[in-house]
């Protein structure tokens, strides 16, 4: 396994993964606590390469604007937007966070990760119709979701979306909601902003450098058997807190961290693919994030979607997500992932999930099997136009949902969302999951710290409301706030502002 380094190298924090996730903790403990050294490892050769990347996610700044499956029906018709409200909540922390950095001169243009964009949802059939209409009713009193519209006049949806009417030949009904405020948020290159910010905050950024155990020392801490892939050598690295930031190869490292809160835990693996668009022409005629209604057992996160996304300062046209299925944990990872991953400890719980969820692993295998044609003719339930020669298709990133035993004791219950899994005593943390990870980052990263540094948290706090100055309060049952608090972050954020001047 390659030479193995003598040096002891000590330091306060070891951060694992180089993407969204860690480049929030960095930069918040760098706020919090300046003096402490932190140290990066990433096994790729830059960062935000994995689910951070721009081209692996939906880039949808989260806020539960569009994202239907955030406002389930209850049993009695009635519409629950307690995630929806959750979610908003927890997006507008990130937005005061990146406010903050560039009020500080801390990150510059964020033109270049964030830009406005409506947010809209897209229905058909009856019984769909009026679901929107109650989730718009629903949804409206709030302040968080201030500006909403609602039409189910075609003639109007044609102003609003002209590329999804064009061409549109059925007389069922269709309706949208529309909000001015969303944001298309590229991960990649906020990622890669907050990145650079730390190494300019001597913060030591690793690149090439795969940890491959962890173990703890006789003083608590944490020693790690870390290989520089480049020359092959392996160094040992110490520190008091650990974060396992690392997206897919998160579950492996909690695993071998063996801490008893990371027993029972296994992981699902779900791929993902969209169709981008190659026709300026096309592009130019959308301007909007467009969320469907999954199908009947298709998992939320295959919600489809026809979004507007910038990067690379460029406008594209995409859609998805296409599920499938790979065994990998990362889309750079092992064939051999998931089987790895099976211990004596979680073995109950993976074989209930894959029991129970039959359906889905039916469902992901048939969409790895579709055909591009198969793939265009859902994009024309969207785009009734579309025509092939016109849209690629990209591989997005890996997603690895959660399996445990709930809360109800059910054993194999598979978790659609982000998981926090920490040790008792603070020294190690992994986040685990998916959606709505990236857009929720700075509020599970301030999760991390209150479940790690509880002892802290008192003296921390005046500094956490200075960068995130709605931490801790209600922006819902504050509407005056709210609406304060979104200005100046759409001021600073250079998003165009949306609440005129009263």
């Amino acid at each position: 396994m390659g030479k193995m380094g003598n040096k002891e190298n000590k330091t306060d924090v070891i951060l694992i993964g180089a993407g969204i996730m860690s480049a929030t903790l960095g930069a918040l403990l760098k706020e919090l606590i300046p003096e402490w050294n932190i140290t990066v490892f990433e096994q790729l050769d830059k960062p935000g390469e994995e689910s951070s990347n721009e081209w692996n996610n939906a880039g949808t700044g989260h806020a539960a604007l569009c994202e239907l499956n955030y406002t389930p029906e209850k049993a009695d018709g009635s519409i629950d937007i307690t995630k929806a409200i959750n979610v908003n909540e927890q997006f507008q922390l990130s937005r005061q966070f990146w406010s903050y950095l560039v009020n500080k001169d801390l990150i510059h243009n964020p033109q270049d990760f964030i830009m406005p964009l409506p947010h809209m949802s897209l229905v058909h059939g009856e019984k769909d119709v009026e679901f929107l209409r109650k989730r718009f009713k629903a949804l409206s009193n709030n302040p968080l979701f201030e500006g909403m519209e609602f039409s189910d006049e075609p003639e109007e949806l044609k102003k609003w979306i002209p590329i999804i009417m064009d061409g549109r030949t059925t007389d069922e009904p269709i309706a949208a909601t529309k909000i001015e405020s969303g944001t298309d948020v590229n991960f990649g290159a906020l990622t890669r902003t907050l990145i650079t910010h730390l190494e300019k905050q001597n913060v030591k950024i690793n690149y090439k450098h795969s940890v491959k155990n962890m173990k703890r020392t006789s003083d608590g801490s944490w020693q790690l058997k870390v290989k520089n892939i480049e020359s092959g050598t392996v160094e040992r690295h110490t520190a008091k807190f650990v974060f396992l930031g690392a997206g897919g190869g998160s579950l492996h490292l909690l695993q071998k961290s063996g801490i008893p809160e990371g027993k029972g835990i296994g992981g699902f693996p779900v791929s993902g693919l969209f169709m981008v668009c190659n026709n300026p022409e096309v592009v130019e005629q959308h301007q909007a994030k467009v969320y469907g209604k999954a199908k009947v057992g298709a998992p939320p996160m295959s919600v489809p979607h026809l979004d507007t996304r910038y990067i690379d300062n460029k406008k594209s046209l995409l859609f998805g997500p296409y599920a499938g299925f790979s065994p990998k944990f990362l889309k750079t990872g092992s064939y051999l992932d998931l089987l790895l991953s099976v211990k004596l400890h979680n073995v109950v719980n993976m074989i209930g999930a894959g029991l129970k969820n039959l359906g889905l692993t039916k469902y992901l295998i048939q969409q790895v099997l579709l055909s591009k044609e198969k793939r265009m003719e859902e994009l024309r339930e969207f785009i009734p136009n579309a025509k092939s020669e016109d849209w690629d298709m990209v591989v997005a990133g890996q997603r690895v949902q959660v399996i445990k035993e709930s809360e109800a004791g059910v054993k194999g219950t598979l978790q659609f969302g982000t998981e926090v899994v920490n040790a008792a005593d603070g020294s190690v943390a992994a986040l685990l999951g998916a959606s709505p990870g990236a857009s929720t980052a700075v509020h599970v990263m301030l999760d991390v710290l209150s479940r790690c540094f509880p002892e802290r948290m008192d003296e921390w706090e005046p500094k956490i409301k200075e960068m995130v100055p709605s931490y801790g309060v209600s922006l819902t049952e504050k509407p005056e706030f709210a609406r304060e608090v979104h200005v100046a972050t759409a001021q600073a954020l250079e998003l165009t502002n949306i609440y005129q001047e009263a």
